[in-house]
């Protein structure tokens, strides 16, 4: 078994805790998409992605995501009508989660909305065991990061079914399960919305701010 580790946004109205959490319970990767680069600038905190617009996330089952106070803060986006359900505290937009759907178990944090931060997280479930979608890095990608990471993959897949089978998808912090749809507000971005986040991601960012 893994230990807890606290989970708090930015201004510390909305508080949530993680169990089970180790090198073996979870999987933690760097992502250099492209939409988790919008999603930042969307809430205004490109703070949250290292130097390479990289954002540091720990994948864990929902069963161990309890939040404990300020649900009334939480929302979510889409960037799209079929995109990530990303969820986020509106009190000071600090990312709380990234989920898939009601059936896939899966909610990916960021490391920064730990208690005390990525050296906690480092301590709990150890560091990035490796890097995805370097293509959209902002400059040279990392190396590693880009082509298919077959190992990556497979561990991923490994740890959603075996969420699955142990019945790790309920109860969700963000879905109810019957009807099977978000307990948060949820808004999708719209074609121009997303299309004004483009010039600040990717490899050759353009713009510095969202007018």
């Amino acid at each position: 078994m893994g230990g807890q580790i606290e989970l708090r946004c930015r201004c510390g109205d909305v508080r949530a805790v993680v169990t089970d959490v180790s090198p073996r319970t979870v999987n933690r990767v760097i992502c250099y998409c492209d939409d988790c680069q919008a999603f930042a600038h969307q809430l205004g905190r490109a703070d949250l992605l290292n130097r390479k617009g990289g954002s540091d996330i720990v994948q864990v089952a929902p069963s161990t995501l309890s939040f404990v106070q300020g649900q009334d803060r939480i929302a979510g986006v889409r960037l799209s009508p079929k995109g990530l359900y990303r969820w986020y505290a509106s009190c000071c937009n600090t990312p709380v989660g990234n989920t898939v759907s009601p059936t896939i178990p899966f909610v990916g944090i960021i490391a920064q909305a730990f208690e005390g931060g990525t050296s906690a997280v480092d301590d709990a479930a150890g560091p990035p065991v490796g890097a995805i979608l370097g293509k959209y890095a902002v400059g040279e990608p990392p190396v590693g990061s880009t082509g298919i990471n077959l190992s990556l993959i497979l561990r991923a897949i490994g740890k959603v079914l075996a969420w699955k089978v142990r019945g790790k998808t309920w109860p969700h912090p963000f879905f109810k399960r019957e009807p099977p749809e978000p307990i948060y507000a949820v808004t999708v971005l719209s074609r121009e919305q997303r299309d004004a986040l483009r010039p600040l991601c990717g490899p050759r960012p353009t713009a510095q701010t969202v007018l």
